[in-house]
Formats: C-alpha cells, sequence, structure tokens
C-alpha cells in the first residue's frame, strides 16, 4: 500500500481519518459493516494508478475517526451524508461532483447521498445493497422482525450495549472473522446467547483473499468496539421517521450495481425480482449497468478485486473521458 496518504480532517463536529492516493477526479469509496478504509484498498491503487484522486474515509464510528456522539441518535443518513459532503468541501472544493463508489452501509449512504444531495455525484457504483424505496405504512425494524423474526442480526444489534457484550465473550477476533468470512445466501441469525450458532473452538478458515486483512480491522474494533458501526443499524426507525419528505423520490444519477449471486442481500426476498423485473429502473431511472458476479459472497471488492476494479473503471471512464452527464 505504498503511496497510500493519511490524514485527518475536521467536518461537521468531527475529525475524520481518510486515506487518499493520487491527483486528478476524485473518487470517494464508502465502507460498510464491519469494514474501514482499508477495505479498498485493491482499487485505490487501481483507480489511483488511472488519474484519478482515491479518497476513501473512516466512516463516523469507525476506525480512526474520532469525536462522534456515541449516541446511535447522530448516526443518521443525515449525519453521515453531512459528513461527506463537509468532506468533499474541504478536500476538493474545486470539483463540483465527484465519482462515488459504495459497499454494504457504504451503499446506503451513497443512495441517500444521491437523494440528498444529487448535485454533488457524477455517477455512483454501488455494490451489494439495492435502493430501498421508503415504505410510508411501516417501520423498517417492524417489517424485518415480522419477516424474520427477533433473532434476525439487525434486530439483534438494537439494543445498546447488549450484543457488544456478547462480541466481547465472543473475541474480537472471531467476530470479525465470522462476519468477514460468512457466504450463506440465506439471512444471518445471531440467537441470544448462541454467538454465531457454532462451538467457540471451532476454526475459522481465511480465504486467501482474507488472510492478511484480519488482523488490521481487529487493531481498530478492539481499540474502538463495535458501538460506532451498530449504531448504523440502530439509527433505522429514526431514518425512516427523518426521510418521510423523500418518500417516492428517485435516485437520478448514474448507477452500475454490482452484486455477488451468494451474498445474502441478493438472495433476501423480493430483491431479484426487484433487480431484474422493473422496480430497480423504476426507482433509479438512470440505472445503466446491473452486474451479477457468479460464485461470489457479500465482500465482492475484496473477493474478486481484479474485476470490481475493472466494472468500476469502465463504469467512471465512460464519465470522465467524453463528459456526459445525464439530463
Amino acid at each position: 500500500m505504498e503511496g497510500i496518504e493519511h490524514k485527518t480532517v475536521s467536518v461537521n463536529g468531527i475529525n475524520m481519518h481518510i486515506a487518499e492516493m493520487a491527483q486528478g477526479p476524485v473518487i470517494l469509496f464508502l465502507h460498510g459493516f464491519p469494514e474501514l478504509w482499508y477495505s479498498w484498498r485493491h482499487q485505490i491503487l487501481y483507480m489511483a494508478a488511472r488519474g484519478y484522486r482515491a479518497v476513501a474515509p473512516d466512516l463516523r464510528g469507525y476506525g480512526d475517526t474520532t469525536g462522534a456522539p456515541t449516541s446511535f441518535v447522530s448516526y443518521t443518513t443525515l449525519h453521515v451524508v453531512g459528513d461527506i459532503v463537509a468532506l468533499l468541501d474541504a478536500v476538493a472544493p474545486e470539483q463540483d461532483k465527484v465519482f462515488v463508489v459504495g459497499h454494504d452501509w457504504g451503499a446506503i449512504i451513497a443512495w441517500y447521498l444521491c437523494l440528498y444531495r444529487p448535485d454533488r455525484v457524477k455517477a455512483l457504483v454501488n455494490m451489494s445493497v439495492v435502493f430501498t424505496r421508503r415504505n410510508p405504512m411501516m417501520k423498517p425494524l417492524e417489517s424485518l422482525r415480522a419477516f424474520y423474526g427477533d433473532d434476525y442480526y439487525i434486530c439483534r444489534f438494537q439494543e445498546p450495549g447488549e450484543i457488544e457484550a456478547e462480541f466481547a465473550q465472543i473475541g474480537t477476533k472471531r467476530v470479525v472473522g465470522k462476519f468477514l468470512t460468512y457466504r450463506n445466501a440465506g439471512p444471518l441469525y445471531l440467537p441470544k446467547g448462541k454467538g454465531f450458532g457454532d462451538s467457540p473452538n471451532t476454526p475459522i478458515i481465511l480465504p486467501s483473499w482474507l488472510s492478511e486483512d484480519v488482523d488490521y480491522y481487529v487493531s481498530k474494533y478492539e481499540k474502538n468496539g463495535f458501538t460506532g458501526g451498530l449504531n448504523y443499524y440502530r439509527a433505522l426507525n429514526l431514518n425512516w421517521e427523518l426521510t418521510a419528505p423523500w418518500t417516492r423520490v428517485q435516485v437520478t444519477v448514474p448507477v452500475k450495481f454490482i452484486v455477488g449471486d451468494q451474498d445474502l442481500t441478493y438472495n433476501a426476498p423480493g430483491t431479484k425480482d426487484y433487480i431484474h423485473k422493473g422496480g430497480f429502473k423504476k426507482d433509479v431511472p438512470f440505472l445503466q449497468e446491473v452486474v451479477v458476479m457468479e460464485g461470489v459472497a457479500h465482500f465482492i471488492h475484496e473477493e474478486k478485486p481484479d474485476k470490481v476494479n475493472k466494472h468500476i473503471y469502465d463504469f467512471i471512464h465512460k464519465f470522465s473521458t467524453s463528459g456526459c452527464s445525464v439530463s
């Protein structure tokens, strides 16, 4: 990772750590859970070598970003998008619009960035998590509990301190390893007191693409804990309340979407139909490409970096060279 520079930028009341490389049109990389800026290292090097300025922050509550309140009420999409807009103003004031690449929660934040501030985004490459239109009739947590039950991982994340205590018993390294190696296309359940449902002595077999990474993530989560990342899940219902003005608003930037066919998000009930039968295109009218990668699970940009890098570059390059835009 030689050549990647690190700095801290004061934005929106917090101190945001960013990793960046090279100069040129900015590509902003937004990570998910339980990731950090580090999950984009392959993409940073690849895009920087092709004339782009790659910028990857540790989002609010993660890694070496500090100063965020501990309560989940400060982790809504409005807060996090506010951080991002302030970051862009600070690091690239001369660029009115930037390219954005998101994964997992980073993809969710990217969708909301495009809803709130489409004037700041040239084009978006999003991975794993599709756009979710707001259902004005039901809050998201009530919907998840009704469908999956109380042991579903997002439901288990809700009570502050509870899952953190269980993770402490399991051990940070095992928790990180279990999340990053999850390849079951079905939903993830975390029954109370039963961890990931296996013996704590069962070894975790790390794939080659992950073997060098776990220690970096563990070093940050052992220092800071998981609460910052979990707070994004805890703000789901609050997001629903605050985003009522955006009900039925479309995402109006050019989009490419990439997902693995073994990703639990792709296999969630209704998602394939939404992607392939017109719903996605209706909500995201400038959706230009959907790529489903065979045999790939959730952490797609780490598992298959070469293919993902090319997909990102091929899409973004169209807007860099021609200056084309959607009108």
